[in-house]
């Protein structure tokens, strides 16, 4: 079975850094905020060209410093869009804050600007404040963040971009995590740039905002950095200094795999046109490639994954429901009375594998074998 995801093939290329940053941290023994969390801060603020980056423990608490900073509570309407994982509407409900979700392009998969106006409107007339947006950049695209900034700004709304999947891309000239008062992402290990555990980071522009999250980080100690003298209710939301020195490591051949991934998904698509919708990237935006998605005909999915399935070729349904229909968020607001993009997507979509060690010749198989599934099922449907 060919990796959905080969992880074993880039800890070969750098197995012996790996390893010596292992022994310094054995040497050192700081296992919590040791020194390579503040060197990996100040060269993520580096790569992208951000002022101020805090590591955190995972993606999902990275979101919720944001909001634990700002203060967000019961009465306010945060709005998210509705085709994306649970974590993004899930810290907004921890908060006692009401949900708002917001469909998305069909295109780009990206928050919709205008379901988030009607959205806005919808949360005015329940009664609730709006105060922020959540936008999402899916699958490797930064969403369009010029459109969404002139909603927030006429409205009074801040922007906290999630760029769990986007890390490494760009929007008209500049990096994912300078985009947005605060952006948050997941150094998951299936992420584009990941380590071996869990970890995210926070990046932002305002110093304030940074301050009061690092007091959250560490159980909302004091400016002195007293755990012990606890000025506001925080969490244990550190990252591992072992992540950090992983992530140090692969950050130095980040680059060079932002590039490979484009030259694969570029492959793909020239190849796979004639049998699916393939991806649709904007002239000005650089994707990250987090996942390489095709649209399909909802009644040949199935057969189609059942099929490369076969040859030993893994696809995934990214997402198989939208988050307005699943049970647990069942009692917040939607934009509108549906949501038929987020809908629609959730049936046609499908995801191949795409990472930087893919070989030209494992590229080759799944072109193949993608073509020659999707004709026969194809053809089958006809007769």
């Amino acid at each position: 079975m060919i990796p959905f995801i080969d992880l074993v093939a880039q800890q070969r290329r750098i197995r012996p850094q790996l390893e010596a940053a292992f022994l310094r941290i054995l040497d050192h023994g700081a296992y919590i905020m040791g020194p390579e969390i503040y060197a990996l801060e100040a060269q993520l603020s580096s790569f992208c060209g951000t002022s101020h980056t805090l590591s955190c423990s995972n993606g999902t608490d990275a979101l919720a410093l944001v909001l634990m900073a700002k203060n967000i509570g019961p009465g306010d309407a945060v709005f998210v869009p509705s085709f994306t994982f649970a974590a993004t509407a899930e810290v907004v409900a921890w908060m006692g804050a009401e949900v708002v979700f917001v469909d998305v392009l069909e295109t780009t998969f990206n928050m919709d600007p205008l379901s988030l106006e009607k959205g806005i409107q919808a949360a005015k007339k329940k009664g609730l404040l709006p105060k922020g947006v959540i936008p999402v950049d899916l699958f490797g695209q930064p969403a369009d963040y010029d459109a969404l900034h002139a909603i927030a700004e006429k409205h009074n709304l801040w922007i906290m971009a999630d760029a769990a999947q986007s890390f490494g891309g760009t929007y008209k000239g500049k990096k994912v995590g300078a985009l947005a008062e605060s952006t948050t992402t997941s150094f998951f290990p299936a992420k584009p740039l990941g380590c071996y555990g869990d970890g995210g980071a926070v990046f932002t522009e305002n110093h304030d905002l940074l301050k009061i999250m690092e007091s959250l980080r560490i159980h909302g100690q004091g400016e002195d950095q007293d755990k012990y003298k606890n000025i506001r209710v925080g969490m244990n939301g550190r990252m591992d200094t072992i992540q950090a020195a992983i992530l140090l490591e692969k950050l130095t051949i980040f680059p060079e795999e932002i590039l490979l991934r484009q030259k694969i998904a570029d492959r793909y698509s020239e190849a796979l046109q004639e049998v699916a919708e393939t991806p649709f990237v904007r002239d000005e935006c650089q994707s990250a490639w987090a996942q390489y998605t095709l649209k399909v005909d909802p009644l040949k999915r199935k057969e189609i994954m059942e099929g490369l399935q076969q040859e030993g070729i893994p696809s995934v349904i990214y997402y198989p429901l939208p988050l307005h229909h699943q049970q647990a968020y069942s009692s917040y607001s939607w934009a509108t009375e549906t949501l038929p993009i987020s809908e629609s997507l959730s049936k046609t979509v499908l995801s191949l594998p795409l990472h930087p060690y893919l070989d030209p010749e494992t590229q080759d198989h799944i072109i193949k074998t993608f073509c020659d599934v999707s004709t026969r099922v194809r053809a089958k449907k006809v007769a």
